[in-house]
């Protein structure tokens, strides 16, 4: 029975681990990264809008500097991972090269993700990106992290990523089949987990937790990373790498490897977190015509029918959103703070620039970013 939840997806997360692209730590696998560049323009070819999430960096550099055991030094990692990461971004751009693809590289640190302005900073980055038709490839930035900044581990990266954007799906390529009911390599009578809902306590509790010397994640991480990327209506499939055409016959609904599904939907997943889990930090009001944009034609919210401002709000705040009577019909992420928001109330976005010197975004909240309540 195909799998309709990756038949249907539009915009997919790829993470892609250290043991496959450098085939167990013998250094990047050329072969390897085209065969999936390959891959992923034959999904851009059919609409599908792909990130990638390449670990690899530090096991290149390992490589290059003929260390044979990952080290645990943070200093030394970080070096690693800048010696590494020139071989790995020249690596994908030519792949991507030759199959008519621009590559964008994307470094990203817990900090990127955990303050407002630059979550919103990196999202509408990676939505441009993929917009313009460019692969993004994102790694952490290894280079700079200190312990209580980093990931940790590529898998809980790409969940984040995958929140980010909104993906519909995640795809971890790593060594193994997919989630077993033990570990494959120890228990012969293990079993592959075929199908089942993210954050489920029980494909939890049978996931091993060590990963690989070459890389820092193991299954655990994978099924955490579901179970994350679940909270925005993702679905996140766990297979081999190495699996002739994987990309496409996944995205193409075949069953392969494991497949642990989001139970609530993405658009459900987003209403939930707006309007239930985050109190409104501002408010702004609307005429009636702004009201009927949003609530009947399903429009993103304008500046030119804004009428009034109440709160102290930053951008990427969430505000409460007002009919002229100061009834609650709506909220939103702001792309612009209660100052701004104020000087450019019942202003045409064309007026933006001159007001503010510049324009950061043309709608004050994107439908995207928007739920009716």
């Amino acid at each position: 029975m195909p799998r309709s939840e990756l038949a249907g997806a539009t915009r997919v997360v790829v993470k892609i681990g250290s043991s496959l692209l450098t085939n167990a730590g013998a250094g990047l696998d050329r072969n390897a990264v085209a065969d999936w560049a390959g891959q992923i323009a034959q999904l851009r070819a059919r609409g599908v809008e792909v990130l990638v999430v390449s670990s690899g960096a530090i096991a290149e550099g390992m490589k290059r500097l003929a260390w044979a055991r990952r080290p645990s030094a943070v200093n030394e990692l970080q070096a690693a991972a800048a010696v590494g990461q020139m071989g790995l971004v020249q690596m994908w751009e030519s792949c991507f090269a030759e199959r008519g693809l621009h590559t964008a590289q994307v470094l990203l640190t817990h900090e990127d993700l955990g303050d407002r302005r630059r979550y919103l900073n990196a999202r509408t980055t990676l939505r441009t990106l993929v917009g313009l038709g460019v692969v993004p490839v994102i790694n952490e930035n290894d280079t700079v992290v200190v312990d209580e900044i980093r990931f940790g581990d590529n898998d809980t990266l790409a969940s984040l990523v995958t929140n980010l954007i909104e993906a519909d799906a995640l795809a971890i390529l790593t060594d193994q089949k997919g989630l077993f009911s033990a570990d494959p390599r120890k228990d012969p009578a293990a079993t592959l987990v075929s199908r089942a809902t993210a954050g489920d306590p029980a494909i939890e509790a049978m996931a091993g937790g060590a990963g690989s010397e070459i890389g820092s994640g193991g299954m655990i991480t994978k099924v955490l990373a579901a179970r994350r990327a679940a909270r925005s209506g993702a679905h996140t499939v766990i297979a081999w790498g190495r699996e002739p055409d994987l990309l496409t016959r996944l995205f193409a609904g075949e069953e392969i490897g494991s497949l642990l599904v989001a139970a609530t939907p993405p658009v459900a997943a987003r209403k939930q977190w707006l309007a239930d889990h985050l109190k409104p930090a501002g408010r702004i009001r609307l005429d009636a015509g702004a009201v009927k944009a949003l609530t009947r034609d399903g429009k993103s919210l304008l500046a030119i029918g804004a009428t009034a401002v109440e709160g102290d709000f930053g951008r990427g705040d969430v505000v409460s959103v007002l009919d002229p009577a100061g009834r609650e019909i709506a909220r939103g992420l702001a792309n612009y703070g209660s100052g701004e928001t104020a000087r450019i109330l019942r202003k045409p976005t064309s007026d933006f620039e001159s007001i503010l010197g510049y324009m950061a975004e043309p709608e004050l909240i994107h439908r995207d970013n928007l739920v009716v309540l």
